[in-house]
């Protein structure tokens, strides 16, 4: 675990860069951590983002599929927001834990 300072706030991360406590989020954080993956964040990568922020408080299991679904964006269009790895990305943009389905 690291503690880094992102955006003016001191935040720990895990060893893969994902935030270890969700009260840390903020668009702040979420587009310093996109640039330092080389991704610079619009209004539609905060909509997934805060999406999936919603998801997780609500304990639901998150996957490309129900992203897709969301009415948000779809595979395609997430595969474009977040090129690479398009759960794990999000996830960690967003500040939550990377999920179970990501490798």
């Amino acid at each position: 675990m690291a503690e880094k300072e992102i955006a003016g706030k001191t935040v720990q991360l895990n060893d893969e860069g994902y935030l270890t406590n969700m009260e840390d989020w903020s668009r702040e954080v979420a587009a310093e951590i996109a640039k330092e993956d080389g991704i610079e964040l619009t209004d539609k990568h905060y909509e997934v983002l805060e999406y999936l922020r919603e998801k997780h408080a609500a304990g639901e299991p998150l996957s490309i599929r129900k992203v897709g679904k969301s009415g948000i964006t779809d595979i395609k269009g997430l595969y474009q927001l977040f090129p690479g790895g398009p759960l794990k990305l999000s996830s960690k943009f967003a500040g939550i834990p990377k999920p179970a389905s990501c490798v």
